[in-house]
């Protein structure tokens, strides 16, 4: 397909979806985005091209244009989840926070290891998980579940994917409410002063996560058992990061002595940190649990041997953040360029 070519039928089929005035639909919401959707397209050049040589820098320019349609759908994402209850957000805080007191009982009363506050350790990590998790999960399946929206205007379809990092990411901070409130009732102070580690590593995660749902999202259009592997697949990813286990002693330790199919001079550590979730949840810990070698609440004048934290300076922590970016930005244009690839088929296979 030339790019005339692909001009013309992109013009068409904006001309076809109505930009003159949609076809009012059965679903409100629906029709609210496919107008947002037509506003945008009468204030740029009314073409939607997706042959598979549109440039990058082309796609960007779409997305940017189409900001305020991005904001309307992260919004429309949140009030659609909680619409005709009684608590609305608070729904968002309630569930971690009975998450919070459940792990606090347990860990404290019933199943004591003897790491003070090791429930501010793992709420951490799991602040970081749940936003991961409900991004990519939730993009996944974005284009399928907006299919009516999809064939009906054109727009770039990709923003989709981004508004369910979006709203994730809103999501995140409901919950990191609850961390803050917890912290401030039974007063573990964090590192005040590494605070700003987590702008990368929220970066990080954030570029990580719209790589991944914006790749799957496409792929889901064509095989529809993609969420069903994704769903298994993150059940196991959650063991791989140093989340309800602490990283130092027995488990640092481990990958350090085995090597990699056992070529000398590697180790499994390695791939542990092949991970990008990883090093961004051992930076909030790094920030809100803040205890490197802590002392035993079993005895009270014994420190734990081995810590709970790794024990890497502050520079190791924004090293592997910037590095889970930049590596995520990468991973983010190619799926941009799958998914261009990719959604010419999409009204067809939906």
């Amino acid at each position: 397909m030339t790019d005339v070519q692909s001009d013309v039928e992109a013009t068409t089929e904006v001309t076809a979806s109505g930009v003159g005035g949609t076809t009012a639909t059965k679903d409100p919401v629906a029709d609210q985005i496919a107008q947002r959707a037509e506003r945008i397209a009468r204030r740029s050049k009314p073409t939607r091209v997706v042959a598979a040589r549109v440039s990058i820098w082309l796609r960007l320019g779409e997305l940017w244009r189409a900001r305020e349609l991005f904001f309307f759908l992260v919004r429309k994402e949140i009030k659609v989840k909680y619409k005709n209850s009684a608590l609305g957000f608070l729904w968002s805080m309630l569930n971690p926070a009975l998450t919070l007191a459940v792990f606090y009982v347990l860990f404290t009363f019933f199943l004591p290891n003897g790491i003070p506050n090791f429930v501010i350790y793992m709420f951490s990590a799991m602040l970081v998980w749940n936003l991961f998790q409900t991004a990519v999960l939730t993009g996944t399946s974005t284009i399928v579940s907006n299919a009516a929206i999809v064939k009906k205007v054109a727009f770039p379809r990709e923003i989709l994917s981004l508004a369910a990092v979006g709203s994730a990411f809103m999501f995140f901070l409901f919950q990191s409410i609850v961390l803050l409130a917890f912290m401030i009732a039974f007063w573990p102070r964090p590192d005040w002063s590494a605070l700003w580690l987590v702008v990368p590593a929220l970066a990080a995660i954030l570029a990580f996560s719209a790589a991944l749902a914006v790749f799957l999202s496409a792929v889901h259009v064509y095989l529809r058992d993609t969420q069903h592997l994704v769903e298994v697949l993150l059940m196991a990813w959650f063991w791989a990061i140093p989340g309800i286990y602490a990283y130092s002693g027995r488990v640092h330790d481990g990958l350090v002595k085995h090597t990699i199919f056992g070529i000398p001079g590697t180790h499994l550590i390695w791939l542990y940190f092949a991970n990008p979730v990883s090093p961004v949840v051992m930076s909030f810990q790094r920030v809100f649990y803040n205890v490197v070698h802590p002392r035993s609440t079993l005895a009270p004048h014994a420190v734990i041997k081995h810590g709970v934290m790794a024990s890497y300076g502050i520079h190791w922590y924004v090293a592997s953040d910037l590095i889970v970016l930049g590596v995520s930005l990468v991973l983010l244009v190619g799926a941009m360029v799958v998914f261009g690839r990719l959604e010419g088929n999409f009204a067809e296979e939906l």
